[in-house]
This record gives C-alpha cells, structure tokens and sequence, in this order.
C-alpha cells in the first residue's frame, strides 16, 4: 500500500523547500505527534533590539536573535512626512520572524523616507505550532491560527495610528502576512465596506501570498490522495502544519470564509506580487485576487520583462526586483529593477 502511495505523490521534491520536505517527510512517516489544543491561543510581541542587515533569507536565518527588530523598523519616534504620510505596517509570514523575513526590505523602505513597522505575531511554544522546530527558538513565530494573528494585527496598527498621528497605513505582508492582512481587513475593523473614507488601510502589497490557500507544494494532494487509498493522515498532516499551516491549506474553513464574498475591500489598492519559482504558496497563481467594487488589484509576477530572477518563496522579500514593484505599490515613482537571482 506504501509503495503505491508513493508512485502516486505529485510532490517535486527536486525544488521543494527545506520547510515544505521535513513537513512530508514527518507525515509520510506518521511521526509521532498530536494537534495542537484548541484552546491553545497565540500571542505578540514587540522584539528588542535592531539586527544587522541581510541580504538573503539564509543569512537573516542564520542570525542568532530572531527576536530582533529589522534594520530601520519600529522607530516609534518616526513620524509621516508629506511624501509619505502613511506609516507601513510588514507583517511576516509563517515560521519566520519579523527580522527573518525583512531585515533587507525594512532598511530600503526607510531610506526611501517611509515610517516602518513590524510586529511580531503568532507566536506558539515550539511544540504546538508545527513546522521545522530544530529552526525555531523561543517559540515559533507567525505559528498561531490566522484570525488570531489578524486580531493581533489590528491592535498593533492601532498603536501605530496612536502614536504616529497617522490616519491611515499601508500593509506589506509576505506568505501569511498577505492572509493575515487581509483578515484583518475583512474581519477585524481594517476597512469597512460600508464606509470606506473610514479605512484604516490605503494600500496592501502581497508577497507570495497564500490568498487563495495552497497545496503546499502537494502536500495537500497528498492527503487526497492516501485518503482515497483508505489512509486518513489528516491528524499528522495537522500536527506538522500547525494552526497557521493548517488555516492556510486550500478549501480550508478559514480560506474559505476569507475569500467569501470576494477577494478585495472596498477603497483600497492591492499589488500582488508573485513567483513562478515558490515551491510553498503554490500553485502561485492562487496568490492572484480579483478586483470587486471600490477596488483596484495589479496581479504581478515578478519574472514579467525579469526573467533573470529566480527567486522562491522564503527569499522573495530581498529580491530587488520584488522590493522594487513592492515600492511602486506603496505609491513610490520608482522604474522596477532587474537583477538575476
């Protein structure tokens, strides 16, 4: 029955990410694990300290202090200038840490004049929230489930409005920080449909989001796959993905409910920014959205006239192409950049 399994699995393990191979690995051999508790909640935090600036993922990973600020964040003594009177909010993604997943982009957005702003959201102990622990220190971050993350979300743009004296931020959010943005958008007082002059949100750049969910690189199909063969590893697959794995998977209840509706708020501009080269948000074209009343969307991929950048999902963040398109999103006159990666 294995072996039949195994001819079937439509994984490419050949350009799967480290993340997404330990994920199969640990459910293809029913590792020993249980779901997290329902009841188990995550939280937020403020990180302590600024990091040094990276130019790639690996290298932001390899960094001993997840917990620290990305280069040109969180200066709450920063305030909006006239070019740029909304602060920008980035939200990271899963299993990564604010510093993880911006300390390239964060210091580019704030010589270019921006007030930048990232909390760290999520946050489980390591043994409920999935993933690759033996990554993982102090917690795993962007862990937690969606809505929970979208609520933390709200609280932190709240502080952000507060203390700047901005009415308005914009969002950047990478992986699960697209999701989480726009959860909190549609569910948790981000902008409201019936009044849009009171958004508290102009503009949303998705980075290899998972907006539409994702297979995870098959995992997914998988599932599907083995149940058909009369092998339920649904409980596994819930252990290794954690809340937030499990909340992002496509035809999940949560992916489901936030797509519902629509994909878009009214009186907000969304940029879509997409790879061909993810091998965790896939397919990458469920990252697109479909503009409805009131919005305007630029569905992007990023190889579109930059062949040459070959960039996957953990690193999308600091290609500078994406950075570049990511700019011009935030409203920036910038021409888009072409690297080979």
């Amino acid at each position: 029955m294995a072996r039949k399994v195994f001819r079937k699995c439509p994984i490419r393990f050949t350009r799967a990410s480290a993340m997404v191979s330990v994920l199969v690995v640990a459910v293809v051999c029913a590792v020993a694990a249980t779901a997290p508790p329902a009841s188990a909640a995550s939280g937020s935090a403020d990180p302590v300290g600024s990091g040094p600036v990276q130019s790639d993922f690996r290298a932001a990973a390899r960094y001993p202090h997840p917990e620290a600020i990305p280069p040109g964040a969180d200066d709450w003594a920063c305030k909006p200038s006239k070019a740029h009177p909304r602060p920008v909010v980035l939200v990271h993604g899963t299993w990564e840490s604010a510093y993880q997943t911006w300390a390239g982009f964060a210091p580019v957005l704030a010589r270019h004049g921006y007030c930048v702003f990232a909390p760290e959201l999520g946050i489980l102990p390591t043994s409920a929230g999935g993933g690759v622990p033996a990554l993982q220190s102090g917690g795993e971050y962007g862990a937690g489930h969606v809505d929970e993350s979208a609520a933390q979300l709200g609280a932190f743009v709240e502080r952000v409005l507060r203390v700047t004296g901005a009415r308005q931020v914009d969002l950047v959010g990478h992986s699960q920080g697209g999701v989480i943005a726009r959860a909190y958008l549609r569910f948790h007082g981000g902008a409201d449909a019936s009044n849009p002059l009171g958004n508290k949100v102009s503009r949303v750049v998705t980075m290899a989001a998972t907006n539409h969910g994702t297979t995870m690189d098959g995992l997914v199909d998988l599932e599907h796959d083995m149940r058909a063969e009369g092998v339920d590893i649904g409980p596994q697959v819930a252990a290794a993905s954690g809340p937030a794995g499990a909340d992002q998977q496509q035809g999940s209840e949560f992916i489901t409910r936030l797509n519902s509706g629509g994909d878009t708020m009214p009186g907000l501009d969304y940029t879509v920014l997409t790879t061909t080269y993810d091998e965790v948000s896939t397919p990458y074209t469920a990252s697109f959205l479909t503009a409805g009343p009131g919005a305007h969307v630029d569905d992007i991929v990023i190889q579109d006239g930059c062949p040459a950048d070959h960039t996957e999902h953990t690193d999308f963040t600091y290609s500078p192409r994406a950075q570049s398109l990511a700019l011009r999103g935030l409203g920036a006159q910038l021409p888009p950049v072409c690297v080979a990666r």
